[in-house]
């Protein structure tokens, strides 16, 4: 149903025929015709042929007839290729009696760990932790949307010396007082308290210290208060996530300490393999091909002198264990663009070891800043920074104040499912509708608008489909037939049988701007359709198809936007 691709295959035959090898036909989407083939001008310079000529004889070759109204070669050598009405009217017949939408599950599911979120334990969760988690949560629903086997690797910080002044903190508070303060999810103020105390106070510092030995040692008593910090601390990641709409539970939660017991035998096996060496204060590996400023080998502290570990041995134990014990063939890391060099040098040691070899790739998924409207950082008025929480909860109430200027007829408990989905999906959307790689400014106005490349426009688009179906007292679309005549007709089927081009596409970059950038075409186009193409006013079958093509725009919109964990409102 992928009409992209059935174009290419038909024209790599023939290019292939002609040039006694594989050739990639490169076929794209085209402003001089509905597609276009440049592979003629590559092939030119190899066969030492003028390309009009290698583009004349591949239409000679090629059968296109059932797919095509018009195929010609233009300028130097490019082929236009104009797709037949009845070709896209039978594409969309069969997508739209798909559950799929005519997006195939992979021919070869891979078991895939997304490493993603990792906020710290009794520690708020704050705006830095918005991209990782947005865009974890993407990668997680795209890809077992298309059959992956999807872990989701909650990477908590749950380990190491902090903790030694945070449970001397709850000791000083009690208990049941430390944990109705973090119940209330006050993380801030808890960790703040302890390392403020820890700053000023020497004899506090020493018991912090002798009580991270007794952690690492594994009191019990220790280890109990330990329990209680993490388990509060999670209970709120949990609200949190529930407030933001992505799909991590307490089952995805694996902290530092999760690989423990896994260091000792990390590091034998790569003092075996003779990759670890002494470096003064910390038995390290020099993975080749990294250097500082002052030109000398860059380390990854494995295990230091105190017999502690560095994050490097966990994040080394941690591939080990999702390539060995669990089979993943593809490790993603949503974290930021800073630790790249670092998840580069951890990749490269895995690698040498053995740990992540051939089909098992681990891949840095990495993202730029969100930013103030003054190009810095974004944080508060304070300086400081802003509470994820806190974020969550204006974006919903000034969805909700757009919601009530739009329709004041709506319930309050309709406003409140709309400005939930609104003001949530306008800050995911903001987030994906980026390049990732770049830093993006974070500006309410621009996000909750109605106009442009935002969810609320999008969300829109489907409610007034629906909208339409209402208003037809239709509940359901049964037609099959759907028929292609007016131009804007052609232009809204072409975008829809390009969605799975697009997923598939993204399934490998995870560069969710491009099914962000389809989407707001999509819904811009079908604008365009049902401007010039009256649906409810048409009548017999041009009134049904016109219906069918509605449907399935919507469709293809609720799903676009469910991959991107944005929730689409039947009612704006």
């Amino acid at each position: 149903m992928d009409l992209e691709k059935l174009l290419a295959d038909r024209l790599a035959q023939a290019f292939s025929a002609m040039a006694g090898g594989p050739v990639d036909p490169v076929v794209r989407r085209s402003q001089h015709a509905d597609y276009q083939s440049d592979a003629a001008l590559a092939l030119a310079r190899r066969l030492g042929r003028p390309p009009r000529d290698i583009a004349t004889e591949v239409l000679d070759r090629v059968e296109l007839t059932d797919l095509c109204a018009a195929v010609e070669v233009s300028g130097p050598g490019f082929i236009n290729l104009t797709v037949a009405e009845q070709a896209l009217g039978t594409l969309l017949a069969r997508m739209a009696t798909d559950p799929r939408l005519g997006v195939a599950v992979s021919a070869a599911p891979q078991t895939v760990v997304v490493d993603y979120s990792a906020p710290n334990v009794a520690k708020e969760m704050h705006v830095g932790h918005l991209r990782s988690t947005v865009i974890g949560d993407a990668a997680v629903r795209l890809l077992e949307w298309l059959g992956h086997r999807v872990i989701k690797a909650n990477h908590l910080g749950d380990w190491g010396t902090p903790f030694g002044m945070l449970i001397e903190h709850l000791l000083d508070l009690g208990e049941s007082e430390a944990a109705h303060e973090l119940s209330v999810g006050d993380l801030d103020s808890f960790y703040k308290a302890a390392r403020a105390k820890f700053d000023a106070d020497d004899a506090f510092k020493e018991r912090a210290r002798l009580r991270v030995v007794a952690l690492q040692g594994g009191d019990e008593l220790t280890l109990r208060l330990w329990r209680l910090l993490v388990a509060e601390s999670e209970k709120y990641f949990l609200t949190v996530y529930d407030q933001l709409g992505v799909l991590l539970t307490e089952q995805d939660f694996y902290g530092e300490s999760y690989y423990n017991d896994m260091l000792g035998p990390v590091t034998e096996e790569l003092d075996g393999l003779g990759l670890l060496r002494n470096s003064g204060d910390a038995a390290c590996v020099f993975p080749e091909g990294f250097t500082g400023r002052d030109g000398q080998p860059l380390p990854i502290i494995v295990r230091k002198r105190d017999g502690g570990y560095g994050y490097g041995a966990t994040d080394l134990a941690a591939i080990r264990h999702r390539t060995r014990d669990l089979g993943a063939t593809r490790l993603l890391y949503v974290v930021g663009l800073p630790q790249r060099q670092h998840f580069e040098m951890v990749y490269a040691v895995a690698r040498h070891a053995g740990w992540l070899s051939p089909p098992a790739v681990a891949e840095h998924i990495g993202f730029g800043s969100i930013l103030g409207s003054d190009g810095k950082m974004l944080r508060s008025r304070a300086g400081g920074s802003i509470k994820l929480v806190g974020l969550l909860d204006e974006a919903v109430t000034r969805a909700a104040e757009l919601a009530r200027q739009k329709n004041p007829d709506l319930p309050e408990a309709a406003i409140a499912d709309v400005a939930r989905a609104v003001g949530i999906g306008a800050i995911k959307y903001a987030d994906l509708s980026t390049d990732r790689i770049k830093d993006y400014v974070f500006d309410w106005q621009r996000m909750l608008s109605l106009d442009g490349n935002t969810a609320p426009y999008l969300q829109y688009a489907h409610a007034r489909i629906r909208s339409i179906f209402r208003r037809a007292g239709i509940g359901q679309i049964t037609a099959a037939s759907i028929s292609i005549a007016h131009p804007a007709e052609h232009a809204l089927a072409l975008e829809l049988v390009n969605f799975g081009t697009v997923v598939t596409g993204v399934e490998q970059t995870l560069e969710f701007h491009r099914l962000a950038g389809y989407l707001h075409t999509l819904a811009a186009t079908f604008s365009g359709f049902y401007e010039h193409c009256p649906v409810l006013r048409a009548a017999g079958e041009v009134r049904d198809s016109r219906l069918a093509l509605c449907d399935l725009t919507a469709r293809v919109l609720h799903q676009g936007l469910y991959l991107l964990g944005i929730t689409t409102p039947d009612r704006m």
